[in-house]
């Protein structure tokens, strides 16, 4: 829709990349998101959502809702407009169900784009399911299991073996179709359950639920049960936990659920329904957990269009680089240091090693904050950031760990807000990541050509840090407090020691 507002540039740390949209033309809302750029863990920088209803009445009128349609129009010439003002480079917009199962959706189609210029795609039921599951693979790329998508008018659900997509299914099956059919909803489910075949073949596995409802639930699970986090990306609830929870929700009232702290009136609607739902797949498939996710179609349709290297990354790993390259100093590296500090840790395993790598690309996150609040900036931001491909006590580890990077966390944060996150071991070894990290800056003041003339490693029960003769001088008394103080979180005796180097001395004549 050119011309309506002038073509500008997203506020940003650089003109790295440019942005990208996505809109979703759902059946209860239509929403844009607009993500940073193209890459493998894109950054949400606006999301807005209009809840239209245009799948209401679809099954009595076999037509969009015109109150909706009108309401749809018009965010899409507003969606129209910013995403040009912000320079936006591709907008992907799809319909799923109401406007797939509509008679005038190829009409409404045609109003789009006369109207806003956006040209959308209505997809297939099994188009949606794929795009969906590309999302929670991308956030979770050994997914095992299976996933499901809960929209307002269809639920699309796709087996999943280590990663790769098998069987999946479209449904006609809502919140909308429930409040408006002349059917109860254990009918409705059971109807429609009773043809996944495969939905046994997941038994062991987990269940990745996708969907606002779906994550409205796990945040009322949060708040029953007083996590400490508020993040529904990646919480975790038993199967035992998962039935007795949703048995519980499915038979309150809609006065109950609307004390509910945070939950509108249109979700506690849905809760109910929802909350079945998940009582029913958790019971058929057999799964030993259900995971939310906060990754699903809208983050597929920018996975999909990734190239292989890119969606070969670690998804952990690359948030915390482009985290890193966003509010770092541009003489930190992660990555040195992450290589420097590994002989300190032997015999760690693969998802040890990662967290420890990525707190080393993360350990510069605070450099610019006061000092008197560097740590608990550093623990608050990493527990509340978006990461992704990592679970709660992963992200309670980079938190410790980099917050103890600039000092000790009061007890009173640890309390609050990790202890029911990580055992003793887990606390232990991020304090002593956070110590090396530590002594590392504090060695080389963050100048990587000097941290790479040192080491420090691990022989038996010694700590040992050994300096080239010339730069002797590296070692002061806070140099050797903190490296102490490493060695004691590790149980190891310090021993510094000097190699004999060709180099000239780091200061001559005392200058």
């Amino acid at each position: 829709m050119p011309g309506v507002l002038s073509k500008g540039r997203m506020a940003s740390h650089s003109a790295r990349g440019k942005p990208v949209a996505v809109i979703d033309v759902g059946s209860n809302s239509v929403r844009l998101v607009v993500f940073d750029e193209t890459k493998r863990v894109p950054i949400p920088v606006f999301n807005e959502k209009v809840s239209c209803g245009l799948g209401r009445g679809l099954d009595s009128t076999g037509q969009l809702h015109p109150e909706g349609v009108a309401m749809a129009l018009q965010s899409m010439r507003r969606f129209a407009a910013l995403t040009a003002a912000m320079g936006v480079v591709n907008v992907v917009a799809v319909a799923t169900a109401a406007v797939r199962e509509a008679t005038d959706g190829p009409e409404f189609i045609d109003r789009v784009a006369a109207e806003s210029g956006l040209h959308v795609k209505t997809i297939p039921g099994e188009e949606e399911a794929r795009l969906s599951a590309l999302g929670v693979h991308s956030a979770f790329p050994d997914a095992d299991g299976f996933m499901a998508d809960l929209g307002g008018a269809s639920v699309e659900l796709v087996r999943m073996i280590k990663g790769e997509l098998k069987e999946q299914v479209t449904l006609p099956i809502g919140p909308i179709r429930l409040a408006e059919g002349n059917i109860n909803s254990e009918e409705l489910i059971n109807r429609n359950f009773d043809t996944l075949d495969w939905i046994g073949n997941a038994k062991g596995g987990t269940f990745y639920a996708v969907g606002g409802a779906w994550r409205a639930l796990a945040r009322v699970h949060m708040n029953y049960t007083k996590y400490p986090l508020l993040v529904a990306h990646e919480y975790r609830i038993s199967r035992r936990d998962a039935l007795d929870f949703a048995e519980l929700i499915s038979h309150l009232s809609q006065d109950s659920l609307r004390q509910v702290p945070g939950l509108s009136k249109r979700r506690a609607e849905s809760l109910p329904f929802a909350a079945e739902m998940l009582e029913s797949l958790v019971s058929r498939s057999g799964v030993t957990q259900v995971v939310f996710s906060a990754y699903g179609l809208r983050e597929g349709c920018i996975y999909d269009r990734l190239s292989k290297r890119l969606r070969k990354e670690d998804p952990l790993i690359a948030t915390a680089r482009d985290l890193a390259w966003r509010t770092g100093r541009a003489t930190a590296d992660g990555e040195a240091l992450y290589r420097w500090m590994s002989p300190v840790f032997p015999g760690e395993n693969e998802r040890e090693g990662k967290l420890r790598r990525a707190a080393c690309l993360l350990a510069d996150l605070e450099w610019s904050e006061h000092p008197d609040y560097r740590v608990e900036h550093a623990l608050l931001r990493i527990l509340r950031y978006p990461l992704v491909g990592v679970d709660h006590a992963g992200r309670a580890y980079l938190g410790l760990s980099v917050a103890s990077r600039h000092a000790r966390v009061r007890d009173q944060l640890y309390d609050r807000f990790l202890r029911s996150l990580l055992d003793d071991a887990e606390s232990d070894r991020a304090r002593a990541t956070g110590l090396a990290m530590r002594l590392g800056y504090t060695v080389s003041g963050g100048v990587i050509s000097l941290l790479q003339q040192t080491s420090v490693r691990r022989e038996g029960d010694a700590l040992i840090l050994e300096l080239p003769d010339h730069a002797a001088v590296l070692e002061g008394d806070v140099v050797q407090r903190r490296f102490e103080s490493l060695a004691t979180s590790l149980n190891c005796a310090p021993k510094v020691e000097y190699r004999k180097s060709a180099e000239p001395p780091l200061v001559k004549n005392g200058k």
